[in-house]
């Protein structure tokens, strides 16, 4: 029997994440959804203190929200914050809301959906097709911006530049790249016309290999 932990910690929501300032968020509707299409039992609750979806304290104001899978229980308790991360005083409704949907997003992550993204990491946990060993996420990652900031540039003198990179990854590695502009480039044409040149670029090296 598949660990549902496994399962979900697996999935990449990268091209789901939000950026504010030096902070990253996952969207609360794509964490919801994605959790219910592989978990359709899955529940959550907002817990309530004195029947208010808050709590007020010396420090300030908190939220929590628990979720359930598989019957197991997981909770997140969060402080209102601001849009720069700080404590709020004297926080709106709108402010409540957010931190609500903050805490479900990051509840629905202890059971695994894009958890790495609270662990400093930009892929989730990868295993080469070819050699069946863990791949270093971050390198990834790290290779596959490489290659579509020096597309972006649209100079032909990157050609080289282009082929070096690839060449020092391994097989494994260059499919794990493949398969994260791949899944990148649905978001524009643009996108799609860069991962195309990319293609295009590896292919005339190994031709000529």
């Amino acid at each position: 029997m598949t660990n549902y932990f496994t399962e979900l910690n697996s999935v990449n929501v990268s091209d789901h994440v939000e950026k504010k300032g030096q902070f990253s968020y996952l969207s609360w509707a794509y964490a919801v959804a994605e959790l219910k299409k592989r978990h359709p039992t899955a529940t959550w609750e907002v817990r309530r203190f004195d029947g208010l979806p808050y709590q007020k304290t010396e420090i300030g104001f908190f939220v929590e929200v628990a979720v359930t899978v598989d019957g197991i229980t997981h909770s997140q308790i969060h402080p209102v914050l601001n849009s720069r991360n700080q404590p709020l005083s004297d926080p709106s409704v709108f402010d409540i809301n957010t931190s609500i949907q903050r805490a479900l997003v990051k509840a629905i992550a202890l059971h695994g959906l894009g958890l790495y993204i609270y662990a400093g990491e930009d892929l989730p946990e990868m295993v080469g097709p070819i050699s069946g060993t863990k791949l270093d996420g971050s390198k990834i990652q790290t290779a596959a911006n490489y290659f579509k900031d020096v597309i972006d540039e649209d100079n032909e003198e990157n050609a080289e530049r282009i082929q070096a990179a690839w060449s020092r990854l391994s097989n494994d590695e260059q499919l794990a790249v493949q398969e994260l502009l791949g899944s990148k480039a649905k978001n524009s044409n643009r996108a799609y016309k860069n991962v195309l040149k990319v293609y295009l670029d590896m292919n005339k090296m190994n031709a000529s290999a």
